[in-house]
């Protein structure tokens, strides 16, 4: 019997009867906590998420929290999951140690106290006080005095509550400054420009010293332009940076708001990626452009679904020995796909190129198993090294017939948060769940080829 539950805000194939953790995976791994999706709000996702915790294996929930804050660089959602896993007494040993793992910035440390306060003040429960005490360790002075902020829980606040043992006379010193408030000012951006004076002998003065990295000279490339910065600096700036990854959208970020520097931010884009290696043979790499994938991704970003999937095929176009790119889309008035290959380009061509296409393949729901006929036929029989749709997995055409992916390897990737996605019955190699440039190593691993993680930086 088909669920109750309809995709595509209830007019799209039923929902999947999927179990728990694979539920909980989808609901974590594209979420921005608390934001609202295209077919469910933010606190419906919240209440989602609480719900399914103590239907997982604890083990598999601490590791879900892991993959979150390590691979898809989600901030909020992993320190979620461990505060609510605080609540059942069969997940609770787990958490002094996932916490550990997943503080990697000081501010993480007021974050879980935050969120473990949220319905009101009470005492700490001891495994949240013993991973709260571990993680201080993770972090120097300029770390604690970056993030030391006058919120209404401040790292004091944790310090007295979780009472860190110092491991030498120097780390008491340390805990006695964050105690009292004293510790030394760090010279970042941020304080450079807080302390006063000319902000262009300050910008001028950060990128010459390498106070900047890459993220933060990203996003402040308009800051530099609006402070009077000349464009030879700012090209110096470029050209010192070192090669540390950063998320395919940060780019994106800066290409949008920054279009004057257009070629610097896309040299520095390939520059980056260049030493990856490649996976081997024919890539087919399916975009939905589907209605419900212009949905921003966060009810404060100016990005949505289908720039997080163009920004992932801009990334792909880099990693894959040969790739060929569609977009789709279709008519959910007559159910028909419309599907359209894209002109090769590299880069921000290439996504000025999906942009185009949406407008005229249509706003409706996306429908795999015609789109995947269409390609086979445009493809003439052959067999690709590997298929991979991305997508919101809102599929109007599962519920007539399963699509049948032909590539040696077939990939589904799902940047919904959304609390039920289509259960394909194993017809994909993998269902991938979030939308980190991670998904690219994954399919990697699976099919042999051991890809560097690199740094991640800015998160």
């Amino acid at each position: 019997m088909a669920p109750a539950n309809r995709l595509a805000g209830g007019f799209g194939a039923p929902a999947a009867m999927q179990p728990a953790e694979q539920l909980l995976r989808r609901a974590v791994m594209a979420c921005l906590l608390w934001e609202e999706l295209a077919y469910e709000t933010g606190a419906q996702n919240e209440r989602n998420i609480a719900a399914l915790i103590p239907q997982v294996a604890p083990d598999r929930v601490a590791a879900i929290a892991l993959e979150a804050r390590l691979q898809q660089k989600l901030r909020h959602v992993p320190l979620y999951l461990a505060v609510e896993m605080l609540k059942h007494e069969s997940h609770r040993p787990y958490v002094a140690a996932l916490l550990p793992q997943i503080i990697n910035r000081a501010d993480q440390l007021t974050d879980v106290l935050a969120l473990y306060w949220k319905a009101g003040k009470k005492p700490l429960a001891k495994a949240l006080q013993k991973g709260l005490a571990t993680a201080f360790g993770n972090f120097d002075e300029y770390q604690f005095a970056k993030y030391d902020r006058d919120n209404k829980v401040k790292l004091r606040d944790v310090l007295f509550l979780t009472h860190p043992k110092p491991a030498d006379a120097e780390r008491e010193a340390l805990y006695r400054r964050i105690a009292e408030r004293t510790l030394t000012t760090p010279d970042t951006w941020e304080v450079a420009l807080s302390a006063g004076g000319d902000k262009k002998t300050t910008w001028e003065r950060l990128i010459s010293e390498q106070k900047l990295g890459p993220l933060a000279f990203l996003r402040n490339l308009r800051n530099m332009r609006e402070a009077g910065v000349d464009r030879p600096s700012i090209q110096a700036g470029f050209a010192q940076l070192k090669s540390q990854w950063l998320l395919p959208l940060n780019f994106l970020n800066a290409y949008r708001e920054n279009p004057e520097f257009v070629r610097e931010i896309e040299q520095m884009m390939f520059r980056m990626f260049a030493p990856l290696p490649k996976l081997a043979g024919h890539t087919v790499f399916v975009v939905d452009v589907s209605g419900s994938m212009w949905a921003p991704i966060s009810g404060k970003s100016k990005l949505t679904r289908q720039d997080v999937a163009s920004a992932m095929a801009v990334f792909a176009g880099e990693m894959c020995e040969h790739i060929t790119i569609y977009a789709t889309a279709g008519n959910d008035g007559d159910s028909v796909h419309a599907t359209a290959k894209i002109v090769p380009h590299r880069g921000f061509a290439l996504l000025d190129e999906i942009e185009k296409w949406r407008h005229t393949l249509g706003g409706g729901g996306i429908f795999t198993r015609q789109c995947l006929e269409w390609i086979a036929k445009d493809l003439g029989g052959e067999k690709p090294a590997r298929i991979i749709v991305f997508s919101d997995s809102q599929d109007c055409d599962h519920n007539k017939r399963l699509p049948q992916p032909f590539g040696e390897h077939n990939y589904i990737v799902d940047v919904s948060a959304h609390a039920r996605g289509v259960n394909y019955e194993g017809v994909w190699t993998a269902e991938i769940s979030g939308w980190s440039e991670h998904f690219l190593t994954y399919i990697a691993a699976l099919e042999g080829l051991q890809l560097p993680e690199g740094e991640a930086a800015g998160h």
